[in-house]
């Protein structure tokens, strides 16, 4: 039996993709999930529906947003186990040429965002005596990428709020990791295919030429580390990066 039985965990970035798959996979193993999007949508509301759970959208960029969807998950569901920091905002475009406004949201999303619901989801954990934080940063966040200073920043950022979060926090009793994404087979991956003006499929096959692997990855599989450091009887792994790539950087981590 999973320890996530009777626990309440809240997935960010969850209406689609990889946030839903995180959703699915913790509710499937007994947890009562609430999911959030950054507005209210039939698609949330139904991924909600679907596993028992609650829909809490809203902005995590706004401090006061992640207060009150943090409130919310502990008063409705009695309280606030897990977070999966799973949110992401994603442009590409050559440094030069990056809109700074555009290029900031990117890294006040994803980095900034975070920080806020880490701050949000604390006193309700530390009411507890325990808890697991998940982020979820990206490959990217660990080697850099061409044309994607702003979310590759963001992405390293989180790695490093991970371990000094992992070092402050364990010990009471709350545990602090990331996973950190390959490439993986998300509607994010349209984004990059539009960047380099060909079609969605051969994005995919392009980066699967430099995975030993020989294949991107599946949102499923990511799902399975998440829950993996979601899990209460399990403790060891502290301030720690998951990469979960086929192999893409076996030999630079």
């Amino acid at each position: 039996m999973s320890s996530l039985q009777g626990r309440v965990a809240l997935v960010t970035g969850a209406a689609q993709g990889m946030g839903a798959a995180h959703a699915r996979r913790l509710a499937a193993a007994g947890a009562t999930v609430a999911v959030n999007d950054i507005r209210p949508g039939a698609g949330l509301d139904a991924l909600a529906a679907e596993i028992g759970g609650l829909a809490v959208p809203g902005d995590v960029c706004d401090p006061h947003t992640c207060a009150q969807i943090a409130d919310t998950v502990a008063a409705t569901a009695g309280r606030l186990d897990v977070l999966v920091a799973n949110h992401a905002y994603m442009t590409m475009a050559p440094l030069l040429e990056h809109d700074e406004a555009d290029w900031w949201r990117v890294v006040d999303t994803n980095l900034g965002g975070t920080f806020h619901l880490v701050q949000a989801v604390l006193p309700h954990m530390r009411r507890l005596g325990a808890g697991r934080i998940v982020v979820i940063s990206s490959e990217w966040g660990v080697t850099g990428w061409p044309e994607a200073t702003a979310y590759a920043a963001s992405k390293a950022g989180l790695i490093s709020l991970v371990k000094t979060l992992g070092r402050e926090l364990a010990p009471e009793g709350i545990i602090v990791n990331a996973v950190a994404p390959g490439v993986t087979d998300t509607p994010q991956l349209e984004v990059d295919a539009d960047a380099a003006g060909i079609a969605l499929a051969d994005m995919h096959a392009r980066y699967a030429e430099s995975i030993p692997l020989g294949r991107i990855g599946s949102v499923g599989e990511i799902a399975a580390a998440v829950q993996f450091l979601a899990e209460f009887d399990m403790s060891a792994v502290v301030g720690q990066v998951i990469s979960c790539n086929g192999g893409a950087t076996r030999t630079r981590v």
